[in-house]
């Protein structure tokens, strides 16, 4: 039986488009399969705020902050925490990847076009010693364009290569097995479903129309992780993070199921690390959503008050935008599975930005006169949006009216007015002096020495409670899915091994379904900025290392 390409990709998001340039650059025949409609070709990468991790980058010596390829790698390593025997391709990917975002990366990104916001950004601050988790410096690269200018160029070159008749784009193709006819992997079997019509990220019809089989000398998995599915999300729950949330909303669509992972795994793949999972702390509810459960996330400013159920401060270093998973195990460990930011008008219109292409046109529009006028306005549209209609916002001239309109939002009316007043009442006491034992005062203080964060992230210190500076706001936060930090184990050529550590012949794996990199690149927390990074990097190695290995 002949094949049917010399390559079959499973999943058409940044990861799988990333590995089909690549095979198209060297002339091999690829046959591109995914079960959602064409136009929703990219996956989750659309929908993302298209940031970066670079080391050393121009932007960040623009902006003089000093980094270096050391420091990345205390960063990354501290971050990680790699502790198991299984970690031992996870621990080569990281070196790997420091190496490449340090090095060619952002000039291979250029080359295609791409292109940066000027202003670094830093996410995931850590808060712990010079050895534990979290970025030393910024290295938040805001791609112009968000994710949809990230996707472009890979699109382009993936479109090039069906002109020129080297790659079949078969969508509505739902993979249900994979199998071997002589030695290799080299069979991909499925279900044809119904043509759909939806808009990207709405539910797509899961109606059978016929089958198919697909035969290549070579399979790429690049399928995505389970964050869509909230039952394989508890059951994978770990331990550490203790109980699973009872309620959560959703950052990536339904489709994000896990079904690839099984179907690999029951082919003979070793699937490592699937307890480590990166859920953020902040979400929201979309107010005009697309799909079930659909939330967004707040990418905060340091100065927001951060409350548990109860309405007690969250420990140090727990600041907005500090350490996610620390946050999220502090949470769950409180008996209730959400928290506020109690904050003001002054500090939402400076320091809310919400995670997402959709919440930012300007930057998603390469509009400069749309980023000039967010610097300008009050409070940015979209922000302004969630404001008057995000069912997790409450908006009052008063605390007392504040506290009622939170209790009003939960089960059990758990915030207390006067406790609330003297808890933000003693922060306020802080701000008198430029010295402060309150650290997250400190934090915001600090914050501020950074050009990028005085700019456009960190609001000048000022009274939570001053008149001036509201009205006062509410945000309840919400535990929102997102990535899978585990997957199918990958050697350095991308190869997915099984359990016993040999190659699984003729299976390949990239982005998230393969931990971005060999099972678990991130170890336990990632450095932000790192996914899609991660996704390009593995992408690339995989398409790169199958071009060699096919004839």
């Amino acid at each position: 039986m002949a094949y049917d390409a010399d390559v079959i990709v499973i999943g058409a998001g940044l990861a799988g488009l990333a590995a089909t340039a690549e095979l198209v650059d060297a002339g091999r025949r690829v046959v591109l399969v995914d079960q959602e409609p064409e136009h929703a070709i990219g996956g989750q990468a659309h929908w993302s705020f298209g940031g970066l991790f670079f080391v050393d980058s121009p932007e960040q010596r623009r902006m003089r902050i000093k980094d270096s390829h050391a420091l990345a790698l205390q960063d990354w390593m501290g971050t990680a925490a790699f502790d198991r025997p299984e970690d031992h391709w996870p621990r080569k990917w990281a070196q790997a990847y420091v190496d490449f975002a340090s090095g060619e990366k952002r000039s291979w990104l250029h080359g295609q076009g791409v292109r940066f916001f000027p202003v670094v950004g830093w996410a995931e601050r850590g808060g712990y010693d010079a050895q534990g988790h979290g970025n030393s410096v910024p290295r938040f690269h805001i791609t112009w364009g968000t994710g949809p200018g990230l996707l472009a160029p890979f699109v382009r070159r993936v479109r090039a290569g069906v002109d020129r008749g080297l790659v079949q784009l078969r969508f509505r193709h739902r993979v249900t097995g994979l199998s071997r006819s002589a030695g290799d992997v080299d069979t991909v079997t499925g279900e044809v479903l119904e043509p759909s019509a939806v808009e990207r990220g709405e539910a797509s019809s899961r109606v059978v129309t016929g089958d198919f089989e697909f035969r290549a000398q070579a399979v790429i998995v690049t399928s995505g992780g389970i964050g869509g599915n909230h039952d394989l999300v508890r059951a994978n729950w770990p331990e550490r993070l203790g109980t699973p949330p009872r309620r959560m909303i959703s950052g990536v669509p339904a489709h994000v199921d896990g079904r690839m992972l099984g179907i690999a795994e029951d082919a003979g793949a070793h699937l490592i690390n699937r307890d480590r999972m990166w859920h953020y702390t902040e979400g929201i509810q979309n107010w005009n959503p697309i799909w079930d459960r659909h939330g967004i996330r707040i990418l905060p400013g340091p100065s927001s008050l951060w409350l548990d159920a109860r309405g007690d401060r969250l420990p140090v270093p727990l600041f907005p935008g500090f350490d996610t998973l620390g946050t999220l195990e502090h949470i769950m460990g409180t008996g209730h599975d959400y928290t506020w930011f109690v904050l003001n008008q002054r500090i939402i219109g400076k320091e809310f930005t919400l995670s997402g292409s959709e919440q930012n046109p300007d930057l998603t529009g390469k509009s400069v006169r749309g980023v000039i006028d967010r610097a300008r306005s009050e409070v940015p549209g979209p922000v302004k949006a969630f404001m008057d209609h995000g069912v997790d916002f409450v908006v009052e001239k008063d605390l007392g009216a504040l506290v009622r309109g939170m209790n009003a939002l939960t089960e059990k009316a758990l915030i207390d007015e006067d406790t609330l007043r003297r808890t933000i009442a003693a922060r306020d006491r802080e701000i008198a002096n430029p010295f402060t034992k309150d650290l997250q005062v400190m934090a915001v203080r600090g914050a501020r020495k950074f050009l990028g964060d005085r700019l456009i992230r960190a609001a000048a210190p000022h009274r939570i409670l001053d008149p001036k500076a509201g009205p006062l706001v509410a945000v309840r936060l919400n535990i929102l899915t997102r990535k899978t930090l585990g997957g199918l184990e990958t050697d350095l050529s991308s190869r997915v091994l099984t359990e016993g550590g040999e190659p699984l012949p003729g299976v390949y794996a990239a982005g998230e379904a393969a931990g971005f990199g060999g099972g678990g690149v991130h170890g336990y927390r990632s450095l932000e900025g790192t996914f899609l990074g991660g996704c390009l990097f593995s992408g690339r190695t995989a398409g790169r290392a199958v071009a060699r290995a096919v004839r």
